[in-house]
């Protein structure tokens, strides 16, 4: 029987201080939703219930985005405790009659390896959960435990007494429940407590006076539990995350000069034997072949570099392709729909935006390629620019292979330069190059006699 899941988003974050809902706060670039998500579904969770509340427009719209209609969505309005907001899931889980799992949206952390052991221990207990030992455990509601070690309740930092105060054993927040039982005992729980909220801690006591089993599974390694609450928590998951990130690369063949200075996103993919530099920031869908090398400082944003390429120091590549065995950069840009096809080169500050590069073609420096279509064989100048733009509309140009493209020249779009073709250093090319012709522009060269030496006799004068 297949366990459905809840992942609790409703919050605001008061602590962050901020205008965005904490749920969509990055982490390693991606909304930090995104994580309990996706071990969800990993998971095979069926069906995933997301509780929206503060900015639910905005929540669900990333969930749309991102996934669909593999996950689902209901609201908590107004906020009334974690017990309530569960209980906005009864409609869409009344008929479910195997497990539920309760997961949380601030809680990126959370592996495969705490839910298994969490499954573990379910089996055959109405209430489930994991725990953890906190060197410093404020905030968290303390777990009761009695002479057997049996779990007899739990309860919340507010509600707590000064001798609780001192259990370092906390609850997560993290369950694996009975769902006819859960749902059945929310409809009686009442607000007897601090906050004037519905605990789900509740269920605890409501299960042992009705003679159902209780467990309390403690993970060994904290991070896993580690809640976001405000911007220094935010940064140190950030920073375990992507360790964690880097960990798995290296484990894959992967080379990572500097780790800690080496930032990721969850869905980077690199092939073996390629090495990362130091300062390089890949996020979104990045996929890197085998080979490769990339950096220093290079930013990559969901790309594909195939086998051999290298990225080097300080070039940004945005939802573009790079062939095998290409060379990028220094200090290159690729923008959106930019594709280099195999062995090209795009080198010191040159600009390729919405164009194909043929095999082999180069262009070195100091140049701006847009909504072009380059063969092969082409070299193009430094100082080349396509003239794509007239205010209103983008034009295309064309270069066919074996072009030679001489420096300091500007091609108007649209226009066609024909196979073989020459264009001569500082032509305006402003109509179609037949294949094999050399076009050139230039303003015919004159020479002024003497004309140095009365500069400088002027000059001499007025000083």
């Amino acid at each position: 029987m297949k366990t459905a899941c809840v992942i609790l988003a409703a919050g605001l974050g008061k602590r962050m201080r901020s205008g965005l809902v904490k749920v969509l706060h990055p982490v390693c670039g991606e909304p930090m939703l995104t994580y309990p998500v996706e071990l969800a579904l990993r998971r095979g969770f069926d069906p995933v219930v997301v509780v929206v509340g503060h900015q639910a427009e905005a929540v669900r719209a990333f969930l749309e985005a991102r996934f669909g209609k593999r996950v689902c969505s209901v609201v908590q309005d107004p906020p009334r405790g974690t017990g309530h907001a569960v209980a906005q899931a009864a409609p869409l889980l009344r008929r479910h009659r195997g497990k539920l799992a309760i997961l949380y949206g601030d809680v990126p952390l959370l592996s495969r390896r705490e839910l298994d052991a969490l499954a573990r221990a379910g089996r055959k207990s109405a209430v489930a959960f994991l725990t953890a030992r906190l060197d410093d455990p404020s905030g968290y509601g303390r777990v009761i435990r009695g002479a057997g070690g049996d779990v007899i309740r739990i309860v919340e930092h507010a509600d707590a007494t000064p001798e609780q105060r001192r259990i370092r054993e906390i609850n997560t927040g993290v369950y694996l429940l009975d769902a006819r039982f859960t749902f059945a005992a929310l409809e009686r729980l009442r607000r007897g407590n601090a906050q004037g909220e519905y605990y789900l801690t509740d269920l605890i006591e409501a299960a042992r006076r009705s003679g159902r089993r209780v467990q309390g599974v403690e993970v060994r390694e904290v991070e896993g539990s580690l809640g976001v609450n405000d911007r220094v928590e935010l940064s140190r998951v950030d920073q375990l995350m992507n360790a964690r990130l880097v960990r798995r690369l290296q484990e894959s063949g992967v080379t990572v000069i500097d780790p800690a200075n080496t930032y990721l996103g969850p869905r980077v993919r690199v092939g073996r034997d390629s090495v990362l530099l130091p300062g390089c920031v890949l996020r979104g869908e990045v996929r890197i072949g085998r080979g490769c090398r990339i950096g220093p400082g290079a930013v990559i944003r969901d790309a594909v570099i195939q086998d051999g390429a290298e990225i080097r120091a300080y070039s940004v590549l945005e939802e573009c392709r790079v062939g095998r065995k290409a060379l990028v950069g220094p200090f290159s840009r690729l923008r959106p729909a930019a594709v280099l096809e195999a062995e090209s080169h795009v080198g010191n500050f040159v600009e390729v935006k919405k164009s194909r590069i043929g095999r082999g073609s180069k262009a070195n420096h100091l140049s701006y390629l847009g909504d072009a279509t380059i063969g092969a064989g082409v070299n193009v100048g430094a100082g080349t620019i396509t003239c794509n733009y007239d205010g209103v509309h983008k034009y295309p140009t064309v270069i066919e292979d074996g072009v030679f493209i001489g420096s300091d020249t500007q091609l108007v779009a649209p226009v066609r330069v024909g196979k073989g073709a020459v264009i001569g250093a500082g032509t305006t090319v402003t109509t179609d190059v037949p294949a094999g012709s050399l076009a050139i522009s230039r303003v015919h060269q004159r020479h002024v006699r003497g004309y140095g030496k009365r500069r400088r006799r002027r000059h001499r004068s007025a000083s």
